[in-house]
Formats: C-alpha cells, structure tokens, sequence
C-alpha cells in the first residue's frame, strides 16, 4: 500500500473496522462500520490519502489504538 500518507491498513470484513497506520507517526486508528464496498474502493483509489480524506475521515467513528 504505497502512500505518503498511509503506512498501512487492514479490514476486518466480520467487523466492519478498517485499521489504518498513518506516515510518519505511525500511529493506528480504527474507524467503524466501513462498508466492505469502501475498503474495496480504497484498495483500488490511486491516491490513498485523498479517498481517506472524502470517503472515510470524517464520516466513520475512529478511535485511536495505543
């Protein structure tokens, strides 16, 4: 998952939670109820960090994993 802005993600499709690791902090968050069609989308998006900002920041309860 190259990006500048991702380090990386993960999706649980039993959850609905996408974990993402973001550059340079590293730091993890998990935002809730992504519809699997999203992650799919974002997968595929071939700028990570600018689908992240409109599909799902801001629009999915996060939290943030220590």
């Amino acid at each position: 998952m190259p990006s500048t802005v991702i380090r990386n993600a993960q999706y649980d499709p039993a959850t609905r939670i996408l974990s993402v690791w973001f550059v340079p902090s590293g730091r993890r968050y998990e935002y809730e109820d992504v519809a699997p069609a999203t992650y799919a989308a974002f997968t595929k998006a071939s700028s990570k960090g600018r689908f992240f900002n409109e599909f799902i920041r801001d629009r999915h309860r996060y939290r943030r994993v220590a």
